[in-house]
């Protein structure tokens, strides 16, 4: 019990400090520009595609992705329990959104979610997930409005795949954190001024 109770100390420090490794900011930095004076100013890869290009919002995307899928599986292999394997899950997400790197002014936290996704649905629900999350971008052609409104279908999903209480909380706390990083975008929803990403 002491041995389990460490390693899930241990693997949600990690899963966080990994979620905090900021790839949208070093990928710009590299291109010397600080993309938090760019854009909405967020350092996730939708700004990053917005101000250097899709290639680099795309890259900046897949690290976000994976930066959250590595400690979640490696901590799959040593602990069982859903109630664990949530803490270890949410880690990266709040890594990212508030980081340690950058005074926890982070991203929005959407990529290192939908890393959830895959370890906790698996590939089929995944892929039907983010298939609804495509075809809802196509029709609002809004990013932020796209995130907010796909994420509340996730506690159905959970429930639905895991019959998990512990997986069935994530997922709302997961709503309250993705509704909380995108309250720009929704003042800017609101004031009909929030960007397209496809004019």
């Amino acid at each position: 019990m002491q041995n389990q109770t460490l390693l899930l100390i241990f693997f949600v420090i990690a899963g966080y400090l990994s979620g905090s490794i900021p790839f949208g900011y070093l990928i710009a930095k590299i291109k010397k520009i600080d993309i938090r004076k760019k854009g909405s100013g967020n350092i996730g890869g939708t700004n990053v595609g917005r101000t250097l290009g899709l290639k680099y919002g795309v890259l900046v995307g897949i690290l976000d992705i994976l930066k959250a899928i590595i400690p979640i599986y490696i901590a799959s292999r040593y602990l069982a329990q859903d109630w664990q394997m949530a803490l270890v899950s949410i880690s990266p997400v709040l890594g990212h959104i508030f980081p340690i790197w950058l005074k926890f002014k982070g991203g929005k936290g959407v990529a290192t979610v939908a890393a959830t996704l895959f370890m906790i649905l698996g590939f089929k629900y995944s892929l039907i997930f983010l298939a609804s999350w495509a075809l809802t971008l196509f029709v609002l052609k809004i990013m932020s409005l796209t995130n907010l409104i796909v994420v509340l279908f996730l506690p159905l999903l959970f429930w639905f795949k895991t019959g998990s209480v512990a997986y069935l909380v994530l997922a709302f706390i997961y709503i309250l954190l993705i509704w909380w990083a995108h309250r720009e975008n929704i003042k800017r929803l609101r004031q009909g001024i929030e960007p397209r990403i496809i004019k």
